[in-house]
């Protein structure tokens, strides 16, 4: 399940690893230099700051007509963003390369991550219209994980949990449903979405017994709270 901005995504495809040759013929040592001759300098290394990367026409005309969508911050995309842009914007366009810069522009982790976050979805002139799907919300939040994760060697697991647990709160869906309906053949994905529907669980039961403890203590909120030694505001919270 992906974002959609109504645009054909390119699937990601993995490469197949090469298969080595069943005999490879011993390659000859590099003979010494002869005498004389010049010797071995190493390539020199090309100097100055890296090469500023040259943005795609398209996505950079997007930015010049509505960078209130493809500027410093994206925001999600209505569905049916592609017609509507070609509707309003018939000269600035070929369909096929609109086509393809959308389909970067919503794979990026820029803008994944604006899914991720939950946010509306908005229209042209920059305005919400509508929720992003929980199945949209649930693929950006575990692609931007595998992405970020792969750069470095810190377990972002608890975070992409803790990250989960608020998606599966805000879908309105109960969590056994959620996990019925966003659950894939990826065994981590499901060990993730796992853990989250596990803490969930977890939270309910504690929200239960503290609920059916302060039912039979008798005591106002501030008092049960002193009583326990626990933060008044937090027993409020867990109660609500």
């Amino acid at each position: 399940m992906t974002d959609s901005v109504s645009a054909p995504s390119d699937d990601q495809q993995a490469c197949a690893p090469a298969v080595a040759p069943p005999f490879s013929p011993p390659v000859a040592p590099l003979a010494a230099p002869t005498p004389g001759s010049p010797p071995l300098r190493p390539k020199p290394q090309r100097k100055g700051p890296p090469r500023a990367r040259v943005p795609h026409p398209v996505l950079q005309k997007l930015f010049e007509l509505h960078p209130q969508l493809f500027g410093a911050q994206f925001k999600p995309l209505k569905i049916g963003v592609f017609e509507e842009l070609m509707t309003r914007h018939p000269e600035a366009f070929k369909r096929e390369d609109l086509k393809v810069a959308l389909g970067l522009h919503a794979r990026s982790t820029a803008y994944l991550e604006s899914v991720a976050a939950g946010r509306q979805r908005h229209d042209l002139d920059g305005t919400a219209v509508a929720p992003v799907a929980p199945e949209h919300v649930h693929h950006a939040i575990l692609e931007v994980f595998r992405r970020r994760q792969a750069r470095t060697r810190e377990d972002l697991r608890p975070h992409v949990v803790n990250r989960l647990v608020a998606a599966i709160e805000a879908s309105g869906i109960s969590p056994q449903e959620y996990a019925a309906q966003m659950r894939t053949q990826d065994e981590m994905s499901s060990t993730i979405l796992d853990a989250a529907v596990a803490r969930l669980a977890e939270r309910s039961a504690r929200r239960e017994a503290l609920t059916r403890a302060y039912q039979a203590s008798g005591l106002d909120m501030q008092a049960f709270a002193e009583m326990y030694g626990m933060d008044p505001a937090e027993v409020a919270h867990t109660l609500r």
